[in-house]
Parts: C-alpha cells; structure tokens; sequence
C-alpha cells in the first residue's frame, strides 16, 4: 500500500471514530456511561493521535493529545462528566473534524486555532505535568516500575538494557564492556550500573569466566531491532531483555492500531510494530512448546519483560479487530459507487434487450423459442433485482447525523427537545440516502424552530416541558415514506392564508381546504416568521425542500392540527433506475404506471366520464382521466374504458384509460431538460418495440385527482347552497 492508500485509510478511520466519539458523547448527557464505553471512548482519541503521527501531522496530535489527557482521566474516575464538558469535548470533536477535513482537502492545517479549546482542555488537566502537546512529559507520569538493582525507572524517557553475559563469553573472546561501548554509536548512554551479584568469593572464581551484569539507560532513537544486533554475537550466550520508553511504547501502540486488517497472530503484530524481535519471539515459542502447560504467547513475552502489557493489549485488541472484520469481509465485499453505476446502466440494457426479445419470440410460432425467451427474460428479472439490492443502504446513515443537531440547535433556541428515531433499518437506493439528507436536514430544524414551542409556553399550554421530535422511515407500496413529525403548536392556517394574500399568492376570497391552505408554505419566498434569525425568517427553505423531492419523483405532504403538532411525510420511490411496470393503452399512446403503485383494475362507469370521483365498494374514489389530463381525445373514446386504481402513502385515486396492456420490466430514462417539468410525466422508457414510453407520476396524478375532487364537491355543495 502507498502512502496516499494508507492516508486515504486513515481519513475514512478517522471519520468512523469521530462519528463513534460524538454517539457516545450524547448518549453521556442521558445516561451514564458503561466502562466499555468510556474505554471506546478513548481509544478513538487515541488511535487518531496515534495514526496522524505515523504522517507527521503534528497539529492533529497535539490537539488529539490534550483530548485523550481529558478522556484518560474520565475513564479512570479522576473526574466526571458534566454539561459544561460534554460541550467541551463536543467542541473539540467537531475541531478533530476540521482538522481531518482539511488534511483531505490538502489545506494547510491551522496551527492556532485550536489553542483556546487545547487551554480549556488543560484545565480539567491541573493534576499532569506539563503542555497538552508534550506528550514526553505526560507519559513520564506513567513509569511502570523502578529496577531493584539499578534504581534505573523502566519506562521512562531512555531504553532499559538489562544484560546477563554468560560464564563462556569471555571464553569465546568476546569483551562484553566492547559492546557497551558499541552502543554509543546508536545514542548517548546515561547510566550504566555494573551488576555483581553472581561474583564468586574472591578465591572461588574462575577469571576466565564472565559473573558481571549490566543495567543500562539508553537515549537512542535506534528501533529495537538494530540495538538487539548491537548483541548479535553473544545472543546465545547471554540474556538480553530491552525495555523501551514511555514514547516508544506509545509508538507501538500507534503503530499496531495503524497496522493493516491482515489476520495475523499475536506475535506476527508485536513484530511488526517493532515492540518484539524475531529472536525474542522465537525464544518464548520455542518455551512454549517445550511447556507441559504452556502459558499464552503474550504472557510469556511479559514475563521475559520483552513487552509491556499495555502493548499485549493493543495487540490483541488489533487481532480481535482484525478477526471480526475477516468475519464480515467473508460476507461483504466493498466495491466502488461507479462501479456499481455502471453494472445497473448495463442491467437496464439487458432488461431493454430481454423484453425485445421476449416480443419477437411471441411473434413467432416456435413453442421452443417461445420458452427460452420466457425463461431468459426470468433470469434477467433476477439479475435485476439482485443488482439494485446491491445499491440498498439503511435511511440510519441519514439519521445519524440528527441527533447532534437536534442537541445543538435546541440549546440555541433555549428548548428541550427530545429526538426519537424508529425504521433506521428500512433501505432505499444509495443515490436517494446521498441526495435525501439536504431536505431532511431543514425539515428538522424548521421542525425545532417553528414547531416545537419553548418549555414555558408549552407548560402553559399544558404540555410537558420537554418536546418530541420523531424521525420515522417504513416502506409502503414500493416507496419508503419518511416522516417528521413534532408535537408542537402545529400550523395556524388562518395566519398562512393571511401571509399569502398579502404576498399576492392567493385571492382574498379563495376558497381553500385545510390541507392546500398548509401546502402554501412550499410556495417560493413564503414565511412567517417575524424576524430574521440564524435558522429562519429570510422565505428560503420548503420551496427547494419541496423542489428537492419532487427532483427524487417523491411528494412531499403535510398534516397538522393546532396545539397537537405538525408531520411533514416524504414519499420516495426505492429506486430511480429500474421499476417494474404496468402498461396501460390511451389514444393509440402507451404509458407505464409503477406496478407497486397499482391496487387493482376496474369497468370505468357510464355516468363517471371526464374525471371527478366514483363510487367503489361504496367508497368515493377520486380518478383523473388521461385523455383529458393530456389533450388525447382526437381518437375516439372506445365503448369500455378501464380504471386503475394506484396507492401513494395511504391514498388511493384512479387513472381513466382505454386499455390495459400487462406487466413489464422499465427501465427509467430521465427526460430532456425541456421536458422534466412536465406535470404528471416521471420520466420514460423503451419498450420492446423500440418505441418509447411515458412513465405516470402516480403521486402527481394522485395529488391531482383528490384537489380535482375537493373542488367538485366545493361547487356542488355552493350550487345547492344558491339553489336552496
């Protein structure tokens, strides 16, 4: 891997563990955390520091350091949450953020701008010694132990050398006080202390053999390695233990998290972080081995004091890690979105090409072609539905990001506001969850702005102080509906129309329902707010929320019902690239209708011609007729027409045509610019034919056919009012 994979890695990490950070922060104002999760917590912090300095992005460590000094004492009870810190740490993810962001827009990462967050971190720091960014002098505070023998503290800011020559070094020829002395070439050695406890009494001893021990500190930026070769001579001759200091064992921590998911063996991953030699590892396996009870490989290596524990951890942490990854990679597969764009653009070809030859197989009178023809166009329906299921994500990606919001923009706003998500498992098309995230986002925060009152207004209202605010996605009739909903004061209809009559928007004496009267808050430029705020107030918002959905093929409705609160529910389709369809026949035309959308097909009555409503199991059904809607009536109007009758988030209407035409796969094309506006028109299709299709915009034609009937019953009723 190249250094721009292992950054783009590191970016896509840091991201996951600041998205992690910010879960469970707000999760720690309601409730108090589990030590796992104080524990996660930190490592997030950690692993960023760790990783952005193997890039020697030194801005994003010593920021990221000062925030895992504050984590470090939470999880260790040294202090405890609070409102003022949660924002803090709140703060200074969002910082992390920016940091990261720039980095991965190749910005110059800003040196200053973290230093009043890093100021109020170091207060909840008074107990450490030192600046946010020394991470030196913090980690000095953590020595593990102090050698007996020596006095020398293992761990500290120097390489512990603890060296036991054998009896036969000298023997061999070999002068142990040379390779001391070898060891200045990789640094400066500060301390030697010459251990003589295996010196025989003074007549006892052998001087041919070695008894002295040495104790050594060691300041070297030199790896483990290359000062264990400094030995290579008298390795099997003597006992060598190399303790590394504190920034060292933070490196190696660091290092293992930046380690590649490759599953790899406890030893394998001390190795190649460089905290363990080969020849180390060896020794402790070779024990192993040779054991009755043989002890796991970590303990070992601790026992020989080649690592430290907190290393043994990390590395089974990283091996754990990379276990339950290989366990998920053996049932997903990451592919790039381009990729994907293009197997589904292929898949609409085959699905154009399998229909064309599905027609021209009927047309023959070969029974066998027939029944290949059919038994192809099967195959390609699965692939097709396999293929758009590849593109099926979870509406939680979008929902994710609102809890903070909703923290944030209450606080602001000096309201309590609860956030209940339901339905984050339901999936719609990736393209959807991308392009759905912009609406959903103002949707929320006019819900909190408008909607939800203050907690003295809503006391005196005799609500509770704390307002609800629900976000909620299902699937219905091949859509996925989403709907926020809060229980706030809800939309006061007589101040809508005053506001659009005084826009120009609509006639003083206009007669409108409840429901068009609230649609006129979509209108461009329409507010009543009154006064201009960071959120609200300048008429700019549902107009491109509503423009924004319809661009998606989805509507957008609204119920409200004063004091109760206000839902505004988005119907989507669940893809905008293949859909299967229901062809129906008008003046010659053909046209498709989403077959999810369908309900069942009806005898249009006699007396029901032109649109308006009929009765259907004595229930009023609004329908459209298309030859009307669409100017079609040059051909004459055959003697039985048909109905259709669709479903679009829970409303029913009929559609008017003259022939049904059966099922068929569509693959959606968009329509050119100057067509894409057309009412009633979602877009179009090629048949097998070659010919090309209209697709109906079934929530359009619903939305129409239900206004059409309001008003019909409007003026019947204002008829029989003038009459009587």
């Amino acid at each position: 891997m190249d250094l721009s994979q292992a950054l783009a890695t590191f970016l896509d990490e840091s991201r996951d563990l600041l998205a992690q950070m910010e879960e469970i922060l707000l999760r720690a104002e309601t409730s108090d955390l589990a030590p796992e999760d104080m524990h996660a917590l930190f490592r997030c912090a950690h692993t960023i520091k760790g990783s952005a300095g193997l890039f020697g992005l030194d801005v994003v460590v010593r920021f990221t350091h000062g925030v895992e000094n504050v984590l470090d004492r939470l999880r260790n009870g040294e202090i405890v949450f609070t409102d003022a810190l949660i924002n803090l740490l709140l703060e200074s993810q969002d910082h992390i953020a920016r940091l990261v962001h720039a980095v991965a827009a190749s910005d110059a990462l800003p040196e200053d701008e973290g230093g009043p967050l890093l100021e109020r971190l170091q207060a909840f720091n008074n107990d450490f010694d030192g600046r946010a960014g020394d991470m030196v002098k913090a980690c000095e505070t953590e020595r593990v132990e102090v050698d007996v023998a020596s006095g020398i503290a293992i761990g500290a800011e120097h390489w512990h050398l603890s060296l036991r020559f054998g009896p036969d070094v000298l023997r061999n020829g070999m002068d142990p006080l040379a390779f001391i002395n070898y060891l200045r070439s990789l640094g400066d050695i500060v301390h030697v202390e010459t251990i003589t406890d295996a010196v025989p009494e003074l007549f006892a001893g052998d001087p041919e053999a070695c008894h002295l021990g040495f104790e050594i500190a060691l300041r070297s930026a030199a790896e483990k390695a290359e000062i264990e070769a400094v030995f290579e001579f008298v390795q099997d001759a003597a006992t060598i233990t190399i303790v590394p200091p504190c920034a060292r064992i933070d490196a190696f921590i660091a290092l293992i998290d930046a380690l590649g998911e490759d599953p790899r063996r406890l030893g394998e991953i001390l190795v190649a972080c460089g905290s363990v030699t080969e020849r180390e590892l060896f020794q402790a396996l070779a024990d192993q081995h040779l054991a009755t009870d043989p002890a796991p490989i970590g303990e070992l290596l601790i026992e020989r004091a080649a690592v430290q524990p907190r290393v043994v951890e990390a590395a089974l942490g990283k091996q754990k890690s990379a276990e339950e990854r290989r366990g998920g990679e053996g049932k997903s597969v990451k592919v790039p979105a381009d990729r994907l764009d293009a197997l589904i653009d292929q898949v609409g070809e085959l699905v154009i090409a399998g229909a064309a030859t599905q027609l021209h197989a009927q047309r023959t009178t070969n029974p066998d072609l027939q029944e290949v023809a059919s038994n192809l166009l099967r195959l390609v329906e699965d692939v097709r539905d396999t293929a758009l299921r590849l593109r099926m994500t979870p509406i939680g990606e979008v929902f994710n990001r609102f809890p903070r919001v909703v923290r944030d923009v209450s606080r602001e706003l000096g309201k309590e506001i609860e956030l209940v998500i339901s339905g984050a498992e339901a999936e719609l098309d990736k393209s959807m969850v991308e392009r759905i995230g912009d609406p959903l986002m103002h949707l929320v925060r006019n819900a909190i702005d408008h909607g939800i009152e203050g907690p003295a207004q809503r006391l005196d209202a005799s609500k509770p102080a704390r307002g609800t605010l629900n976000l909620n996605a299902y699937h219905e009739s091949g859509s996925i509906v989403i709907e926020v909903a809060d229980d706030g004061k809800g939309l006061d209809a007589e101040r809508i129309f005053a506001k659009a009559v005084e826009r120009g928007l609509v006639a003083p004496d206009a007669q409108l329902s409840t429901a068009e009267i609230h649609r006129l808050i979509l209108e461009p430029g329409f507010s009543t707010a009154s006064e201009v705020t960071s959120l609200s107030g300048r008429g700019v918002g549902m107009d491109v929320v509503k423009s924004n959905v319809e661009a998606l093929r989805g509507t957008l409705d609204i119920s409200s019902e004063p004091g109760r609160g206000t839902t505004m529910r988005l119907c989507l389709p669940l893809t905008l690239a293949i859909i299967d369809g229901f062809q129906v026949g008008v003046s010659g035309s053909t046209f498709i209708l989403p077959l999810d959308t369908v309900v069942e097909c009806i005898e249009l009555p006699s007396d029901a011609q032109g649109g308006g409503y009929l009765r259907l199991r004595d229930k009023v059904l609004p329908f459209v007729d298309l030859r009307e809607m669409f100017g079609l009536e040059d051909e004459p109007c055959p003697a039985r027409q048909n109905v259709v009758v669709v479903r679009f988030a829970g409303r029913q209407a009929g559609i008017a045509v003259d022939e049904l035409l059966g099922e068929c796969q569509t693959v959606i094309k968009p329509l050119g610019r100057l067509f894409e506006r057309v009412a009633g028109i979602a877009g179009s299709t090629i048949l097998g034919t070659g010919e090309v299709a209209l697709i109906l915009d079934v929530p359009q034609l619903v939305q129409r056919a239900i206004t059409n009937e309001g008003r019909e019953r409007s003026t019947a009723a204002q008829s029989s009012a003038s009459i009587a």
